[in-house]
């Protein structure tokens, strides 16, 4: 067996120094069948570590259940790092950010009252005990110790720019010995004073995030930690994207030289990100510092290898930049190939009024009940109320978290916005029937003080200033929805290749390829909504942009007949959508 160990200056690999070369690879937004490949690029780049987070609420999407299959097989994954002959480091949280929905934590775990976030507080910490109880074990026998690829676990992340409770992180570090933990514990804290010292905790190794200036930022963590290996545990290579922004680019020759900076200074590090991957289904977090931006579909981040594995202009600057420093392999990826381009006319539709009238599964309140009271912790959440016949009427919503549209006995009136901070919304005189609000979980906040808020109608809605008290409510969560849309597939009203879709509806078709691989499809003449290919959710689209074309994996296709069903909560001139022949992440920065 191998030993990993923390010196006086260096990391120690059975003994000798040794540097950590590593790359964020998430495991959980690349398809488990293309796991192998991005992980053999990234040795091919001269890396020799991998790095992923674990997301806790994708594990544990309903209190008390823990998933880890298919695409949350951590263990698999892990596996395949080891047989390409490369390292591991783990980084289970409970938090993560990531650009992720909720920062990792679970919606659920907010319920209880007084439930802490990110702390010692006693509900809070018996529930990231429960947790580290089911993940640990996974982990363990694949430390380097014990012959598998693991050299280094993360504590917490970032916690230096939250929170200062070193109780939370002393007990963080002991439940990981607990769990069967021996390799190095780290901490990673963008390197200031005041975070570095506060995400600091005894046990652990202590590790900056930074992108550029690598030798001040490494100089200000010496200045705080005496003695062992110097690490930029997250070297920024790119940016992410949210919806009604632009595409992040940096430049590749800017992105290598920055990265000389850091080799030259001996330090070790983990980019991120090697590869981003995809916020497949309703998986992307937000960010709200008083304008809410929620994340788009695409996690390409302008990284070295490109959201469909391509390898990038990036991918060759900074493999050269490692190759002046350490040994790289001779071979690199192939050419990128341009994916197949053709049309698909969508031939039947279901509008979501018709399931939602006969749908059995209404709730019924006295209250305003949040989307969260009803379990509706990810996609959308219906809400109706009945409404009087009366004169001109003026709709008020406390706050909506994140979008709804408004519907009039099925007419749209218009919409209310988290993003716009539209609250207010004048409906038509004299209308009666069924007041509708399809609200949309546009991602939960990922980083910062709103973390683990609920989602939905928040606090009151009224009509002329009086308060509506009777409402039913109908859960469209990612499980829901995928139930329907299995259920739905091939048996709506039948569609012609001019007719115009009315929203909100779900809109299928089907095309068929020789043999799977990898897509990209446009919804350019679509509004905002959601695509299931084959019964995977591939994700939010919005022509608010950037992104303009989803990718789809080819692990998620078939030879033969493929089923594709947008569920649009708009409209589209026509039931057409397009596959181009490459991604179309939209108007760049620079």
């Amino acid at each position: 067996m191998s030993t990993f160990e923390i010196g006086a200056e260096h990391f120690l690999l059975n003994g000798s120094p040794y540097r950590v070369m590593a790359g964020a690879l998430h495991y959980f937004r690349v398809h488990p069948d293309q796991w192998a490949d991005r992980i053999h690029k990234a040795r091919l780049m001269g890396l020799n570590t991998i790095e992923t987070y674990i997301p806790w609420n994708a594990h544990s999407p309903r209190r008390g259940e823990f998933r880890a299959d298919g695409q949350l097989d951590v263990v698999a994954f892990l596996e395949l790092v080891a047989a390409e002959g490369m390292h591991a480091i783990v980084r289970p949280g409970p938090y993560i950010c990531a650009e992720w929905d909720n920062g990792g934590l679970p919606a659920w775990l907010f319920e209880g009252v007084g439930v802490g976030i990110r702390s010692s507080e006693p509900q809070y910490m018996a529930e990231v005990t429960r947790y580290l109880e089911q993940v640990l074990p996974l982990i363990a026998p694949l430390q380097i110790d014990r012959g598998g690829p693991v050299i280094l676990v993360q504590i917490e992340n970032e916690y230096g720019a939250y929170g200062s409770d070193t109780a939370y992180l002393t007990e963080l570090v002991r439940l990981n010995r607990a769990g069967g933990i021996t390799v190095p514990l780290t901490t990673i804290d963008q390197p200031t004073t005041q975070m570095l010292e506060n995400g600091r905790v005894d046990g652990a190794l202590m590790t900056a995030s930074f992108g550029s200036r690598s030798r001040e930022r490494l100089a200000t963590l010496r200045a705080h930690q005496s003695t062992g290996p110097l690490m930029c545990g997250e070297y920024w290579n790119g940016w992410f994207d949210f919806w009604g922004g632009y595409h992040h680019t940096t430049s590749a020759d800017e992105t290598a030289a920055d990265l000389r900076e850091l080799l030259a200074t001996g330090a070790s590090f983990s980019l991120y990100m090697f590869h981003g991957g995809t916020n497949f289904g309703f998986t992307n977090g937000a960010n709200d510092k008083g304008v809410y931006q929620p994340t788009v579909t695409s996690y390409d981040y302008d990284a070295p290898l490109a959201e469909n594995g391509d390898a990038t202009a990036k991918y060759y600057a900074m493999k050269q930049a490692i190759s002046e420093f350490h040994a790289v392999p001779e071979e690199s990826p192939g050419p990128p190939v341009e994916a197949p381009i053709f049309a698909v006319d969508l031939d039947w539709s279901v509008s979501l009024h018709d399931v939602a009238e006969t749908a059995p599964t209404w709730h019924h309140f006295e209250h305003l009940p949040t989307a969260d009271e009803v379990q509706s912790f990810d996609g959308f959440t219906l809400y109706r109320a009945a409404l009087a016949p009366g004169d001109s009427r003026m709709l008020r919503v406390e706050e909506v978290r994140d979008r709804a549209t408004v519907f009039v006995d099925r007419v749209a009136v218009g919409t209310l916005s988290r993003a716009a901070q539209e609250r207010l919304l004048a409906l038509p005189g004299g209308a009666a029937g069924w007041l509708q609000l399809l609200v949309e979980d546009q991602g939960r906040v990922n980083y910062g003080p709103r973390i683990g808020e609920a989602k939905g109608l928040i606090g009151s809605v009224s009509m002329n200033g009086q308060a509506l008290l009777e409402w039913d409510v109908l859960t469209l969560a990612s499980r829901d929805l995928d139930a329907l849309v299995a259920t739905l597939t091939g048996r709506g009203e039948p569609l012609g290749a001019l007719d115009a879709v009315a929203g909100p509806a779900f809109v299928g078709g089907s095309f068929t390829l020789d043999a799977p691989t990898d897509l990209y499809l446009n919804l350019d003449g679509w509004s905002k909504g959601s695509v299931w290919v084959n019964g995977f959710n591939i994700g939010r689209y919005w022509s608010a942009g950037p992104q303009r074309a989803l990718y789809v994996p080819r692990g998620a296709l078939v030879g033969g007949r493929n089923d594709i069903v947008v569920f649009e909560i708009h409209a589209a001139a026509s039931p057409r959508v397009g596959f181009v022949g490459g991604p179309q992440l939209g108007p760049s920065d620079v």
